[in-house]
């Protein structure tokens, strides 16, 4: 799995991929997570991309850009220091990608 954690200039996503990648190999999980800015989305570079709160009024248009899901995370997500929380939400969204058919809206 291969997860593109974006923000406004790659610094706070940084830490929330650290924080991922520990959470998810504490799992057991062999997950991928990087840091990037708006212009590293991609199509088929990932198979989900995590958007920082701070580029909500970005988010359709970073999800224009790609077939994988893309998901907002939440206000506080900066505070989630052991990456426990950002990996449920990870978790969910593949989840959901995997039950919902494709061209559903």
């Amino acid at each position: 799995m291969k997860i593109l954690v974006v923000c406004g200039a790659g610094a706070s996503s940084t830490f929330v991929a650290q924080r991922l990648r520990r959470a998810a190999s504490a799992a057991g999980l062999d997950w991928e997570a990087s840091a990037g800015v708006e212009h590293s989305v991609l199509e088929g570079g990932h198979d989900l991309v995590l958007v920082g709160p701070h580029l909500a009024d970005r988010i359709s248009a970073l999800r224009d850009r790609v077939s994988a899901p893309v998901v907002l995370l939440p206000a506080d997500v900066f505070a989630d220091r052991d990456g426990v929380r950002t990996l449920a939400i990870a978790r969910s969204a593949i989840a959901d990608a995997r039950n919902t058919p494709k061209g559903t809206p």
